[in-house]
C-alpha cells in the first residue's frame, strides 16, 4: 500500500474511467442480386468469436475478479482518500456508472470531490483536468474524449501521482499498470451478439437493414459494432446490411438516416451505435412515416426507452452493466492505492432489454426503476 494512504494534506489523484463509448464505419458486403439464384445461397458465414481486445491488445477478465479482502477495505477506509470524476459525456449510463461508482466509494469511506463532463469535446476535458486536479484528489476515474490530445491533457493526473481508472478508453499510448490501473468495460463481443438478436429475431429472421457507425477510430465501439456484423452474418444469414454509413456528429444521424431510408424503400431494419445517436434516427423514420422499421442500439436512454414503449419503432436495447462498471472502476482505484495489481482489462456482461422486460432490465442496468417519463406511471 502506498505511503499516500496514510496523507491528509497532499491528495493523489487516482483512478481515470471512461463511459463511453463510440464508433466506427464499416465496409458493407455487396447485396447478392435478385437475379442470380447461386448468389443467393450464401456461403455460410463462420461462427464468430466471443473475444475481443483492449486498445493495446490486452485481454479482459471477469468483472467479478476484482475483489477486495476486508483488511485492504479497512485500509481504504482508514486512508482519508477522496476521488473525482472525469466524463466525456453526460447521460443516462455516465450517471449510472457514476452510481455504482459513487455508491463503492462511498462504501469504502472515499469522499467525492467533483464530478465534470465534456460534451465530447477535448478542450473542454483539459480544461475539466485542471479544474479537478486542483483539489489534489486521490483517484480519478475518467475516459479520454479523444485519446491523441488525452496524452498531454491527463498528463498532470500522472504528474500528481494520482490513481488514474480508465472507462473504455485512455489515452494513446498509455498502459495499464504504468500510466493507470486498469480500463473497466463491458463484454464488446456479447454486446455486439445481443444487438444482433435482438434485431434479427424481430425481423423474423430476414429482410434488408442499415448499419449506422460513429466516424472514428475507436476500440471499443469498433469491435462491438464489428461483432453485431459477424453475428448478424452467422446467426441470421438471410438478413443482408444494404447500406453503412458513419456519423461524425450525434446530431447528423437524423439526416444520414433520413437519406438512407429513402434510398432503401426496403429498409426493415437500422443498427446505431449508441442510444442518444439512434435519436435522430427515430426522428428521421417518424418524418418518413415508416412504421415498419426497426432500430437497436446499446445503451439504455428515456427517450429511446419511451419510444420502444410508445410505438413500433425500437426493437431493443443493449444495456451495459452499468452498475457493476461503476463498482468495478472505484475497485480498481482502490486497487491503485494499495499497490495491487489489477486486470489491464475488465468486462461487465450487457442485457438485452426489450418492451417485455424494459422494468428488470432497466434495474439491473441503472440500479433503479425507469422514470415515469419513460413508462408513464
Amino acid at each position: 500500500m502506498t505511503t499516500r494512504i496514510a496523507r491528509r494534506g497532499a491528495h493523489v489523484a487516482l483512478t481515470g474511467i471512461v463511459a463511453g463509448a463510440l464508433l466506427l464505419t464499416g465496409c458493407a458486403a455487396p447485396a447478392a442480386s435478385s437475379g442470380d439464384s447461386t448468389a443467393e445461397s450464401k456461403t455460410p458465414a463462420a461462427e464468430p468469436s466471443l473475444e475481443f481486445t483492449g486498445p493495446n491488445g490486452e485481454t479482459p477478465g471477469p468483472l467479478a475478479d476484482v475483489v477486495l479482502t476486508a483488511d485492504e477495505e479497512k485500509q481504504i477506509a482508514d486512508g482519508d482518500l477522496t476521488a473525482a470524476f472525469i466524463w466525456h459525456t453526460s447521460g443516462d449510463f455516465v450517471a449510472a456508472v457514476e452510481q455504482g461508482a459513487r455508491q463503492e466509494f462511498e462504501r469504502l469511506g472515499v469522499e467525492i470531490v467533483a464530478s465534470t463532463q465534456a460534451g465530447f469535446d477535448a478542450a473542454t476535458q483539459a480544461n475539466n483536468v485542471q479544474t479537478v486536479m486542483a483539489l489534489n484528489p486521490d483517484i480519478v476515474v475518467a475516459i479520454a474524449v479523444d485519446p491523441t490530445s488525452a496524452a498531454t491533457s491527463f498528463q498532470p493526473i500522472k504528474d500528481a501521482g494520482a490513481k488514474l481508472v480508465i472507462m473504455t478508453t485512455p489515452p494513446a499510448g498509455w498502459k495499464a499498470g504504468t500510466d493507470f490501473v486498469s480500463i473497466v468495460t463491458e463484454d464488446l463481443a456479447k454486446a455486439g451478439r445481443a444487438n444482433a438478436e435482438i434485431l434479427g429475431d424481430a425481423l423474423d429472421g430476414t429482410g434488408e437493414i442499415g448499419y449506422l457507425s460513429y466516424n472514428a477510430n475507436f476500440w471499443f465501439t469498433n469491435q462491438r459494432d464489428e461483432s453485431f456484423k459477424a453475428w448478424t452474418a452467422y446467426s441470421y444469414p438471410d438478413i443482408t446490411i444494404v447500406e453503412e454509413q458513419g456519423f461524425a456528429q450525434e446530431t447528423d444521424t437524423q439526416t444520414i438516416a433520413a437519406a438512407m431510408i429513402a434510398k432503401n424503400p426496403n429498409l426493415k431494419g437500422i443498427y446505431v451505435s449508441w442510444a442518444t445517436a439512434a435519436q435522430g434516427v427515430l426522428a428521421a423514420i417518424k418524418a418518413s412515416g415508416r412504421t415498419d422499421i426497426q432500430v437497436v442500439t446499446n445503451d439504455l436512454d428515456t427517450t429511446v426507452a419511451a419510444a420502444m414503449l410508445n410505438g413500433t419503432n425500437v426493437a431493443g436495447m443493449v444495456g451495459n452493466g452499468s452498475i457493476d462498471i461503476g463498482v468495478g472502476l472505484a475497485r480498481a482505484g482502490a486497487y491503485g492505492v494499495l499497490g495491487k495489481t489489477a486486470p489491464a482489462l475488465v468486462a461487465s456482461d450487457p442485457t438485452k432489454v426489450s418492451a417485455d422486460n424494459l422494468d428488470a432490465g432497466w434495474l439491473a442496468d441503472y440500479g433503479v426503476e425507469p422514470p415515469a417519463s419513460v413508462t408513464g406511471k
